[in-house]
């Protein structure tokens, strides 16, 4: 705080007032949606939440001829009717024959395919050409995709840099360009309040004084327990006074 008393002195110095100095966290209603900045002892934190996207393989099924009942189906690829057999694949009719990689036109018929840009590709052609790079791994992602600090990682890639578990959908928090999870950035990073140890989270007032960050509620007089918020205190073996008290001798 501003004119804080010297922290440390056996004695108070009772001509030296001190006056608190109040300061409040910003709150982020959706952390889980938005960055979250938060002020925290000359400190920038960062809270932000991965995104996951599966990768969009596709089957096929196949049928031998179309119910009676219903319309004649038209192909997907040439737009002309079917009447034989015929596969059924993204919730359109192909002919078997002309459902194929878009890129190498192999068969993809009996075989997995994946769709990208309202074309199909085997998975070879997808991974050569489509296929998202790990920033970690630095290799092809051929599942899932997380999505996170503008990269893209396999899930099992982005991972706390404590304790190196993957993050999944929850929420991390950057320190020194290093992902972290919650419970290890609170144990490693977080601003502690020196009166009950805890942390001081988003949202909550706090106050600096005597070269610590104290909720405000927790900023009272070590002899009488009266809150000191913006109040002038006294300090004695690193600990506030209020006036009445500044000359206590059993602190």
């Amino acid at each position: 705080a501003e004119g804080a008393a010297r922290p440390g002195l056996g004695h108070p110095n009772p001509s030296t007032l001190s006056q608190t100095k109040i300061l409040v966290k910003p709150r982020n209603l959706k952390p889980e949606l938005e960055n979250l900045t938060a002020w925290s002892s000359g400190r920038l934190d960062s809270v932000q939440g991965p995104q996951v996207s599966p990768l969009a393989r596709g089957t096929v099924q196949r049928a031998e001829r179309f119910p009676a009942s219903s319309r004649t189906p038209l192909c997907g690829h040439c737009n002309s009717i079917i009447r034989g057999p015929f596969l059924v694949a993204m919730g359109r009719s192909w002919h078997p024959e002309e459902f194929n990689c878009a890129y190498c036109k192999t068969s993809l018929a009996d075989v997995c395919f994946v769709e990208e840009q309202n074309n199909v590709y085997c998975e070879r052609c997808y991974e050569q050409f489509f296929a998202p790079v790990c920033a970690k791994c630095n290799t092809k992602i051929m599942g899932e995709v997380m999505h996170a600090l503008r990269q893209t990682w396999h899930t099992t890639c982005f991972v706390c840099a404590a304790c190196k578990k993957p993050f999944g959908n929850s929420l991390f928090h950057m320190e020194d360009g290093e992902p972290y999870c919650e419970k290890d950035y609170v144990n490693l990073f977080s601003t502690k309040c020196h009166g009950c140890d805890f942390p001081v989270e988003a949202g909550d007032k706090f106050i600096e004084a005597l070269g610590h960050t104290w909720h405000d509620t927790c900023f009272i007089c070590a002899v009488c327990h009266v809150n000191l918020e913006g109040q002038p205190f006294y300090s004695k073996k690193d600990k506030p006074l209020c006036k009445k008290h500044a000359h206590a001798i059993n602190v």
